[in-house]
């Protein structure tokens, strides 16, 4: 990892069982931070002391596991490393941004691995590694045969149910943020479910 002044970390998809976050947490603190943690309405928070910031990391139940859910940004090389290992051990995904001496490095990251590298300066880009997205026939079959989309597919349903009851109950209670917050996860979830569907 490049040191760098500041790294945002976008749309992640990691997904955890409570022991992997109760690993987390002993990583947390034998690192040497200062940290608690709240569970409620089916989300966890893990909240992180790093010099004058605090960093908030969220998870949502999903059934019987979590996803960390959010976008952040730490300034804290530490933190940052364990960020990274959490999405290379759990095979996530991710958009990394490394922002230093104006100058931004944008990590694509699926299945914990690399799959775009750019660098943005000032106006100018340009893309400094892209995976080679070669399909073999052998691949294509094998695509076809896995159930993982229509595993998926029943699965999101369940999220999607869920995450529409927590639409209505902020709806209901009048909390205008978790409403936005709510249509945007829906959107999300919508999106995925067409290209699943196609």
């Amino acid at each position: 990892m490049n040191k760098s002044d500041e790294v945002e970390y976008c749309n992640l998809e990691i997904r955890f069982d409570r022991r992997k976050i109760h690993d987390l947490i002993r990583e947390l603190i034998q690192a040497g931070y200062s940290l608690f943690w709240s569970e409620a309405n089916g989300l966890f928070f893990i909240s992180i002391r790093t010099g004058r910031r605090l960093v908030k990391l969220r998870f949502r139940r999903i059934r019987n596991c979590y996803k960390m859910i959010g976008d952040y940004t730490i300034r804290d090389v530490r933190l940052s490393e364990l960020l990274e290992k959490m999405i290379n051990d759990s095979r996530g995904h991710a958009v990394v941004k490394r922002i230093k001496d104006r100058r931004i490095v944008i990590e694509d990251i699926m299945f914990g691995e690399i799959i775009r590298l750019v660098e943005v300066s000032g106006m100018e880009h340009r893309v400094i590694y892209q995976r080679n997205t070669t399909v073999t026939t052998e691949e294509m079959i094998r695509a076809f045969q896995n159930k993982r989309a229509e595993e998926r597919v029943h699965v999101l349903r369940l999220e999607l149910d869920y995450e529409l009851a927590v639409l209505h109950e902020a709806l209901a209670e009048g909390r205008i943020a978790d409403v936005e917050a709510s249509k945007k996860r829906l959107m999300e979830m919508r999106t995925e479910m067409l290209q699943l569907e196609m």
